[in-house]
């Protein structure tokens, strides 16, 4: 029997099983830890058996058309492309017509994002998904301001994460949100994972991906973009250390690393930061300037730009857990 308005997770055939799994598991110990939290159900377009991706299946999901709502949240899962486009031809969307509005909130988890902008509910909001389709989704959605490297989003009653594991970090959100942070630490500690990772963190570092595409013809400007962001990182400079001139510079750079190098050092230069700010005991300002900008306002300006919090707050977020494993 269910008690208060319920957590509806939406699955489809082809549907990512851990964009299920993951909050799925995280809201039941909510609700073992405490009675007053919402009950989960598994939902479908036509209800019973789903084949997820891998060739597991979900048994008894619930009709949407049973489902009238009140809701706690709508959260909807990602899938293959294939059976996300399928979704088109499915009661889905004139049911989202209808239930979101009774929601308190409606979420994605990947490429669920694409359901909730399709169903025009991301008009005017912040958003991500997996890092392979922000740039699709944005090309898709101008209204929404889409943030490429977040974990996930919250803004009022809309909420989205990025790729499969992230829908863990999102439910872990929303339910310390809800209950508070010593129960989502008591779930994290109990799922093994990130007690908190918070929504600013990238999805994937600057660093990582100049390793996978640089060659070693750019390598050394890599190597001091990476090594040194406080020097003096304009392209002038980058280009005379790959004997280069500016423009063959940018334009080979730009080639092998896909973004502008000023793009480029905009982004180690946050990523260092969030790694001073997580791991060490510096000031808000000695860290600014260890990270090559100009004064703590100017770097406190980038972070709510790019992550929507401020330097200390992203300290606070990010800080290891004190408990025991």
């Amino acid at each position: 029997m269910l008690h208060g308005p319920p957590i509806v997770i939406v699955t489809f055939p082809g549907v990512e099983l851990l964009d299920v799994t993951g909050p799925s598991a995280v809201f039941a110990r909510a609700r073992e830890l405490c009675p007053d939290a919402p009950e989960v159900i598994l939902a479908s377009p036509r209800g019973g058996t789903v084949a997820a991706e891998g060739g597991i299946a979900l048994a008894d999901t619930v009709a949407l058309a049973d489902l009238t709502g009140p809701f706690d949240l709508i959260l909807i899962a990602g899938g293959s492309e294939a059976g996300l486009t399928a979704l088109r031809q499915t009661e889905l969307y004139d049911w989202l017509t209808v239930a979101a509005p009774k929601a308190r909130r409606v979420g994605s988890v990947c490429g669920g994002a694409f359901v909730l902008a399709r169903a025009g509910l991301l008009a005017g909001r912040r958003a991500t998904t997996h890092w392979r389709a922000t740039a699709r989704l944005q090309a898709a959605c101008p209204d929404t301001r889409v943030v490429p490297d977040a974990i996930y989003t919250l803004d009022g009653p809309i909420c989205t994460s990025a790729g499969v594991t992230a829908g863990i970090d999102l439910a872990l959100a929303l339910v310390e949100a809800d209950h508070g942070a010593g129960i989502a630490g008591q779930i994290a500690r109990d799922l093994v994972v990130f007690l908190r990772r918070p929504g600013g963190q990238s999805q994937f570092s600057e660093a990582l991906r100049a390793q996978n595409l640089g060659s070693s013809a750019v390598a050394p400007a890599l190597h001091e973009i990476q090594a040194h962001p406080s020097h003096d990182l304009r392209v002038v400079r980058l280009a005379s250390l790959c004997a280069m001139s500016p423009r063959n510079f940018t334009r080979r750079f730009a080639q092998e690393i896909g973004t502008p190098p000023a793009t480029f050092v905009a982004s180690a230069r946050l990523d260092h930061a969030r790694r001073l700010l997580a791991t060490t005991g510096l000031s808000i300002a000695e860290v600014a300037f260890a990270s090559g900008y100009g004064s703590p306002e100017a770097m406190a300006h980038v972070f709510r730009a790019r992550l929507g919090i401020t330097p200390g707050d992203y300290r606070s977020r990010n800080r290891p857990s004190q408990h025991p494993g």
